[in-house]
């Protein structure tokens, strides 16, 4: 298990190098200029050669592609991803700013991903009626369809502007959080509930659940007790992945419903071409992709022991083995001493 789990952190550190790899070199082919952007303040008017120029020459603009890399990498490297173009405050300290509202925005809309998606597989495999355990399983399919800011502005009329019922805009308050992390919940909830439902499908069918069946369990115990803990590997499979694609989707949801975060911070950077915050958003969010994967990688041995016992199964015996000896007319697995069997010398 040690070896594996090293085998697994030195692949995170890979993807957290190309991440950062790949993002430098795609902001580096952008067209347009940085320095340009920030001589200007932002704005479309031509900014002054002579101070782009010194702009470009003061953030390292001006060296090759090469050097500019290698200077990043090794700032990264040490957590120092250099100075906001636009206001000259450092990047981590803008990231620290904005994380907390993306935290919670993203916390909430997993504590609600995994309630209503387990809770639709759970109560769709135990409704009775076939009609009702259609359109139920076929909810999931219908929300995952629907594009997330279409379902954001569609709450947003509803809830806000015809019933009034919680605030349009803003970052603060548990009311304004609501919308948003509903927004955001109901795709990645939709996932783990069509995952869930197809795993407990095919686990309700293995012959261990006629068992106890025959042995007088009723469908809520079977469910919950036996089928529910077997059929959760692939739900947190995909729930690692999922994390990964809220942080994604934070960019959306904070654009609709204009609140602050890392969302909104990094539309701002890349419209900006502001590399020291698009570089440390891509980062963290890569860090939140292995981290999250490791921790279910851990998780898995707690659910399903077996894992654990097939792999020490699987390792190599540190005893000599001994290749046997095979005699005419005997099996493989019989002894080589044909004494021992009752059979003449």
């Amino acid at each position: 298990m040690v070896r594996y789990f090293a085998a697994r952190l030195a692949l995170g550190i890979l993807v957290l190098w190309a991440a950062f790899t790949l993002s430098f070199l795609l902001l580096y082919l952008l067209p347009g200029d940085a320095a340009a952007v920030a001589a200007a303040g932002g704005g479309e008017g031509a900014a002054d050669p002579a101070a782009v120029e010194a702009l470009r020459a003061e953030l390292g603009l001006d060296a090759p592609f090469h050097e500019q890399y290698l200077a990043a990498l090794g700032g990264a490297l040490v957590l120092d991803f250099g100075s906001s173009v636009q206001n000259g405050i450092p990047a981590t300290e803008v990231l620290a700013r904005a994380l907390p509202s993306t935290a919670t925005l993203a916390g909430a809309a997993l504590v609600l991903s995994v309630v209503g998606g387990v809770g639709l597989a759970i109560v769709s495999n135990l409704v009775r009626s076939t009609w009702l355990r259609g359109i139920l399983q076929s909810l999931p399919s219908l929300a995952i369809a629907v594009p997330t800011f279409w379902l954001g502005l569609l709450l947003l009329q509803v809830f806000s502007f015809q019933l009034g019922w919680v605030p349009a805009f803003g970052s603060t308050g548990f009311v304004g959080l609501i919308l948003p992390a509903l927004t955001l919940s109901i795709p990645t909830g939709a996932y783990l509930a069509q995952v869930l439902t197809r795993s407990l499908h095919e686990t309700l069918a293995r012959p261990f659940i006629e068992q106890a069946k025959a042995k007088g369990a009723g469908d809520t115990r079977i469910l919950v007790r036996h089928a529910l803990r077997n059929a959760a590997l692939p739900t947190l499979t995909i729930g690692g992945v999922l994390v990964g694609q809220l942080l994604a989707g934070t960019v959306v949801t904070e654009t609709v419903f204009s609140r602050d975060g890392v969302g909104r911070m990094i539309v701002t950077a890349v419209a900006n071409r502001d590399i020291p915050l698009v570089m440390i958003a891509v980062v963290f969010a890569a860090v939140v992709f292995v981290v999250t994967n490791l921790i279910v990688d851990a998780l898995y041995p707690l659910i399903d022991p077996r894992l654990t016992h097939s792999t020490r199964q699987q390792r190599p015996s540190s005893r000599r083995r001994t290749t046997p000896t095979l005699t005419p007319g005997l099996a493989p697995s019989e002894p080589a001493d044909a004494s021992k069997k009752g059979v003449p010398a």
